[in-house]
């Protein structure tokens, strides 16, 4: 067991209270609305500042409203890690300020670790573990996580921070005005999403849940070639910690920024898209944090490190959706409109204008995103492929006429799967793979 005297830095206390969070979330706010006043102020003044002071305005904003969400971790520093996935989801400086949440968040000190973890198991840490290293190894958005070892074996001992499920409801209220802002959304049309991310966090804290649902989708992969899984430890996992084998490996994205042959990026490439592809259409349940952060490569293998965050699909929801692949639909607007209609993406409400605007922007959309389903393969490397879904969604985010349409659309079902296409996508590219594609269609009755 390796000595307390040599952890190192780290935060030594997290605000637990709902009114400390608050506080903490309402100061970020007050300081964003505060220096926006100033900028717009002196732009009356002045006639309009140069493009560097609104740059460098978003920049000073960015970075407080990331500082307070890494300390506090949990549910806001979580919503800056899925922001952070789209890169045309938030203006520039918060994107690049967010995208630090998809790797690592300051770790919490030794001591809180071990109170938590000696609470859970009423245990001293040393006779729980032969050994265990203080410092984080990796630090996240709900917890962190030390090496240890376990049994004579190399273990993961994934941490939750202290009072993270307890707050999350509350820090989602306040900080959903601060979102809503960057992303320049009304809150009575996103509602249901907030719902549905909410839930999915809530879930995310449960490590009991987590543990249970790893076993089961891992199970249910075990034939996936390429594909695989660590194994848990049961007997120290408890719903706020996790142990599981260690595994040595490369992170994907620096697998795929490295020297690897093409042959080797296809191979890591047509296991992603197969691990993928078998959740959604077979077994209806997916694994929706696609970061490269969560997986692994290991001699030729994928590795996948956590299913905190997975979806279910309904049948209904799932039908409604994969119809809009279908390669005849861009022909028929009877049917596109049925199609957009079943997934409340036209309302009855909107007017002639607005549908018409509504069908072109789906067409377009459609065409693009089932790009790779439209053939026995699709090369990920091509640079124009992902640079056209960047620009379709700057361009959707510039488009007056959508930010006008009033109304709740899509189904809340939509934000995660889209989020896993968006990030298996993104992935592929990054990866320069060329990978078997093909339609997807259902080919099993869905399990659990």
């Amino acid at each position: 067991m390796e000595s307390p005297a040599d952890t190192g830095a780290g935060q030594d206390r997290m605000r637990h209270t709902p009114l400390s969070r608050m506080a903490a979330l309402a100061g970020a706010g007050a300081s964003v609305g505060l220096n926006y006043l100033k900028y717009y102020g002196q732009r009356a003044v002045a006639g309009g500042p140069a493009p560097a002071a609104r740059e460098a305005l978003d920049e000073a904003n960015a970075r407080r409203v990331y500082e307070t969400f890494s300390q506090l971790k949990g549910g806001p520093l979580k919503l800056a890690q899925m922001l952070s996935m789209d890169e045309q989801l938030l203006p520039r400086a918060y994107a690049l300020q967010f995208a630090q949440a998809q790797y690592s968040a300051p770790p919490l000190s030794w001591p809180l670790v071990r109170r938590t973890l000696e609470r859970e198991f009423r245990l001293p840490v040393e006779q729980l573990y032969e050994q265990f290293t203080p410092q984080a190894a990796h630090g996240a958005s709900i917890g962190q996580v030390h090496r240890a070892v376990f049994q004579g074996q190399a273990v993961a001992v994934k941490v939750q921070y202290p009072g993270v499920a307890d707050s999350l409801a509350s820090d989602l209220r306040v900080v959903k005005p601060v979102a809503l802002q960057m992303l320049g959304l009304r809150e009575v049309d996103v509602a249901h999403y907030f719902q549905e991310v909410e839930a999915r966090l809530q879930e995310e804290t449960d490590y009991a849940l987590e543990l249970r649902r790893s076993e089961e989708l891992a199970a249910a992969c075990a034939a996936l070639p390429e594909v695989r899984f660590p194994a848990f430890h049961a007997a120290r996992c408890s719903a706020r910690v996790l142990t599981m084998d260690w595994v040595e490996g490369e992170t994907l994205d620096r697998f795929a920024d490295g020297p690897a042959s093409q042959a080797a990026r296809n191979q890591i490439g047509q296991a992603l898209w197969d691990f993928y592809d078998y959740q959604i259409h077979t077994l209806r349940r997916f694994h929706a944090d696609p970061h490269p952060g969560n997986f692994l490569v290991r001699e030729g293998q994928l590795w996948v490190l956590d299913f905190g965050c997975t979806r279910a699909l309904s049948e209904d929801f799932y039908g409604r959706q994969f119809a809009l692949m279908e390669p005849a639909l861009l022909q028929d607007e009877a049917a596109l409109v049925q199609a957009l209609r079943g997934l409340a993406l036209l309302l009855p409400e909107d007017s002639a204008a607005e549908t018409g605007h509504i069908l072109s922007v789906a067409r377009s959309s459609i065409e693009l995103l089932a790009r790779p389903f439209r053939g026995a393969s699709f090369d990920f490397a091509d640079p124009g492929f992902m640079r056209a879904i960047y620009e379709m969604g700057e361009a959707s985010r510039q488009d007056k006429a959508l930010r006008r349409l009033r109304g709740a659309r899509g189904p809340a079902e939509s934000i995660y799967l889209n989020r896993a296409f968006f990030g298996l996508y993104s992935l592929l590219h990054r990866l320069r793979a060329e990978v078997r594609t093909g339609p997807p269609l259902p080919r099993a009755v869905p399990v659990g």
